[in-house]
C-alpha cells in the first residue's frame, strides 16, 4: 500500500502510520502491502521489509507503516495485489489510516480486487470537480472516468428503447456489478426449486385447458407460506369491488386517471350506466363532480399476437370506465374491448350476463398484464434504473457526492437486466413463449411506452396531480408513495444543500451536467417532446353527452425530461425521482406480482380466443378455453415467483456498502 499526502515536515524520526484494512465477503487472497510513499521519495528512503497481508473473510487487519517524512494530510492511497495461487478475488471494503497526530483518514474502496492489480483510492470525503485543487486529484478523476467509460459502454437493444449496457451475457459483467454469491445461488435455486415443484405436479406437461376454476387453486397451493394472498384473490376475483381496487393498489396503480370528458372513441351513454350509478345522478354529473375514472390501453392497439403450441393468441386494447360509489369504492361500469367503436365492438356492462361481463373484465386484466410487465415494471423501473446506473458509472467519479448518494440504489441492476435480456425478453424467452404477443409486438409496446413517458409521470406528486388522483379514498399507493417520496426528498435535499450552496454550483458542475445529458440522450433518446401528454384526459370543452374529440383538449405540456440542471431545486427533484424510481417505485410494482398474478384469471398472460364481438355467447367452458392453458400458466407463475422473491445478500459481518 502506498499513501500520498500533501507533504509537510522534513526528515526526522520514523513516523508510524496505523492502517486498518477491512476485508469483505470472499475467499482469502494474498496481498502485498507496501509502505508510505511521500511525494519525491526514493527507494532508499523506504523501509526494507514491506508486509504481506492475507486478509480473510470479514477480516480486519491492523498494520503500522513507518515513514521518515511527514506526509501531511493523506489524499490518496494505492493498493497493490498479487496472485500467488489460483483465483483469489477479494472484496476490499475500505482502508482506514490513523496519522501520528491521531487524525483518521477513511478510504472507501468497495471493490473486488482480482488477479494482479493496482487500485488507487481517494480519501472518502465527497468532492465536486471544483473542490479539487491538486493536479494529482484532478488527474485521478479524469483517469477514473476514462477507465469507466471504456468499461461501461452503451448499446442499442431495440429501436425506440432505452439504450443498455454493451455486454452479451452476465459473464461479461465487471465483478463489481455482478450478483453476490448469495444472490446468484438463491436466484438460480428459486428457479430450479419452483420449476421442479410444478414439473412434479404435472403442470408443465399439460398443454390443455384447466378443468375448472377450482383446479387453478392447485397451482399456488404448492407454494407453502405464499398462498394466502393468491387464495384471497381466488375468492374475490369476480367481484367488481376487487377489480376496481386493483387499479389503485395492485401491481399497476399508475394507469388510472380521472375522466372529466369521455373520448369520442368510447361512446358510453348515460342510459348505459344509469343503473350502475344509482338514483338521483347521471353520468355527466358524476364526471363533473370527479367520480368517474378511466383506464385506456391504447398502447396495445394493433400489437401483433403470437402463437403458443402452434395456436393463435389474441391481444386487445380495451378501455374501462369506473365509478367511485357513495361508499368510496371504485367499480367498473363500462368496458369496450377495442379502440374502434361499432357494432362488432360492444360496450360491456355490469348488467350483462355473468360470463359476458366476467370475460370482458378478464380481457382488461390481460391488457393490464402487458401494461404492467412491459411498461410499468420493465421500462419505467428496470430499464430506467439501468440508464441511471450506467450514466452514473460513466460520468461521476467515486469521490463525487452524487455517486456516493446514488450507487447503493443501483445494486445488481446491471446484472438482473442483463439476465432479463438473456431469458425473459429475448427471442424465445419467457415473454415470447408464454404470453400472447410476439417478440416484435413486445418491442413495439416498449417503443410506444417510451414515447409516452413524461417527466411529470416519473415524479409521483406531479403524476398524482396530473392524473387527478389526489383526493380519491383508499388509494394506498398514493398515500404510502407520497410519504416515501417526501422522505426521499428530505434526505436528498439535505445532501444537495450541503454540497451545492447556490444554483451556480449546480450549473458549474461539469460532471453533473454530463451525467444528466447522458441520461437524456441514452435513456430518453434525446426526445424533447417528453413533456407532451395524452390530450383527452384533461378537463376540456364538453359537448353532447360529455364527449370531446380526442384532439381538442390541449393543455400546455409539462416540462420534458431535462437535458441539464440549472438550480438546486431542479437537482433535488431529479435526484429524488432517480432514487424513488429505483427503490420505492420498483418495490410497489414488483413485489406483489406473484400474490396477485398466481391465480390465472386475475392476470392472464395470453388469450386463446379473440375478443367477443357480440353479447350472450360466453359460458364457463369458453372462458376456460380462452385463458392460458395449464403449462403456459405454470411457466408464468415460475417467473412471477422468481421476480417477486426477496433474496438476502447480507451475511453476518458483511453489511451492504453505504
Amino acid at each position: 500500500m502506498e499513501e500520498r499526502g500533501l507533504g509537510g515536515g522534513g526528515k526526522g524520526a520514523w513516523r508510524g502510520w496505523r492502517t486498518r484494512i477491512f476485508g469483505g465477503c470472499s475467499e482469502p487472497p494474498f496481498c502485498w502491502w507496501g509502505t508510505p510513499v511521500p511525494p519525491g521519495a526514493t527507494p532508499g528512503q523506504l523501509p526494507p521489509h514491506p508486509k504481506p497481508f492475507p486478509p480473510h473473510r470479514h477480516q480486519e487487519k491492523n498494520l503500522t507503516v513507518r515513514c521518515e517524512q511527514d506526509l501531511g494530510p493523506i489524499v490518496l492511497i494505492r493498493l497493490h495485489k498479487w496472485r500467488l495461487f489460483l483465483e483469489d478475488a477479494w472484496f476490499c471494503k475500505d482502508v482506514r489510516v490513523t496519522a501520528p497526530d491521531g487524525t483518521l483518514y477513511r478510504f472507501p474502496c468497495h471493490q473486488w480486487l482480482e488477479g494482479v492489480t493496482t487500485v488507487e483510492v481517494r480519501e472518502g470525503s465527497g468532492k465536486k470537480p471544483a473542490d479539487d485543487e491538486l493536479e494529482i486529484l484532478k488527474e485521478h478523476r479524469r483517469q477514473e472516468l476514462k477507465a469507466r467509460q471504456e468499461a461501461y459502454q452503451w448499446k442499442n437493444f431495440a429501436e425506440g428503447w432505452p439504450r443498455c449496457l454493451n455486454v452479451g451475457s452476465i459473464f461479461e459483467l465487471d465483478s463489481n456489478v455482478q450478483f453476490s454469491c448469495v444472490r446468484a445461488t438463491n436466484f438460480t435455486g428459486v428457479l430450479i426449486f419452483q420449476g421442479a415443484s410444478h414439473l412434479l405436479a404435472g403442470f408443465l406437461l399439460r398443454n390443455s385447458s384447466w378443468n375448472s376454476l377450482d383446479e387453478m387453486r392447485s397451482i399456488f397451493s404448492r407454494t407453502k407460506g405464499r398462498e394466502i394472498v393468491p387464495e384471497y384473490v381466488a375468492k374475490h376475483w369476480r367481484e367488481d369491488d376487487f377489480f376496481g381496487y386493483q387499479f389503485l393498489n395492485g401491481n399497476n396503480p399508475i394507469v388510472i386517471q380521472r375522466c372529466t370528458a369521455l373520448p369520442a372513441k368510447f361512446p358510453v351513454t348515460p342510459e348505459m350506466v344509469a343503473g350502475s350509478l344509482g338514483g338521483g345522478t347521471n353520468l355527466n354529473k358524476e364526471m363533473q363532480e370527479g367520480r368517474i375514472f378511466i383506464v385506456d390501453y391504447e398502447v396495445l392497439e394493433g400489437i401483433p399476437a403470437g402463437t403458443i403450441h402452434g395456436r393463435q393468441q389474441y391481444v386487445a386494447a380495451p378501455l374501462c370506465l369506473l365509478h367511485q360509489g357513495a361508499d368510496g369504492l371504485l367499480r367498473p361500469i363500462a368496458i369496450q374491448l377495442s379502440q374502434t367503436p361499432g357494432p362488432t365492438s360492444p360496450i360491456f356492462l355490469p348488467s350483462d350476463a355473468e360470463w359476458d361481463w366476467l370475460l370482458a373484465k378478464t380481457w382488461v386484466r390481460n391488457a393490464d398484464f402487458y401494461s404492467h410487465q412491459l411498461l410499468t415494471h420493465l421500462l419505467r423501473t428496470h430499464l430506467f434504473g439501468e440508464v441511471f446506473a450506467i450514466a452514473t458509472l460513466r460520468q461521476l467519479p467515486a469521490c463525487h457526492p452524487l455517486f456516493k448518494l446514488l450507487m447503493p440504489h443501483f445494486h445488481f441492476t446491471l446484472h438482473i437486466n442483463t439476465l432479463a435480456r438473456c431469458v425473459l425478453i429475448n427471442p424465445g424467452g419467457v415473454i415470447d413463449k408464454a404470453t400472447g404477443v410476439t417478440y416484435e409486438g413486445m418491442l413495439l409496446i416498449g417503443q410506444r411506452g417510451l414515447a409516452k413517458v413524461t417527466y411529470t409521470s416519473l415524479c409521483l406528486p406531479d403524476d398524482i396531480r396530473h392524473r387527478g388522483m389526489a383526493d380519491l379514498p383508499n388509494y394506498h399507493y398514493r398515500d404510502d408513495g407520497m410519504s416515501l417520496w417526501e422522505a426521499t426528498e428530505s434526505f436528498v435535499s439535505g445532501i444537495v444543500a450541503f454540497y451545492y450552496r447556490e444554483d451556480a454550483a449546480v450549473r458549474g458542475d461539469a460532471e453533473l451536467q454530463a451525467w444528466v445529458m447522458d441520461i437524456f440522450t441514452n435513456g430518453f433518446l434525446g426526445r424533447t417532446s417528453s413533456g407532451t401528454v395524452s390530450t383527452w384526459v384533461s378537463p376540456g370543452v364538453a359537448g353532447g353527452q360529455g364527449q370531446v374529440p380526442d384532439a381538442l383538449c390541449c393543455p400546455p405540456p409539462p416540462p420534458g425530461i431535462p437535458s441539464s440542471l440549472q438550480t438546486v431545486a431542479e437537482l433535488t427533484k431529479f435526484l429524488t425521482m432517480v432514487v424513488f424510481t429505483c427503490s420505492a417505485q420498483h418495490a410497489a410494482v414488483n413485489n406483489g406480482q406473484y400474490d396477485l398474478g398466481a391465480f390465472p384469471p386475475n392476470a392472464p398472460s395470453s388469450m386463446r380466443h379473440p375478443p367477443p364481438v357480440e353479447k350472450g355467447k360466453t359460458l364457463l367452458q369458453h372462458f376456460l378455453n380462452t385463458i392460458p392453458e395449464v403449462d403456459t400458466t405454470a411457466n408464468i407463475v415460475v417467473a412471477l415467483i422468481l421476480l417477486s422473491s426477496r433474496l438476502s445478500d447480507r451475511l453476518p459481518g458483511c453489511p451492504e456498502p453505504p
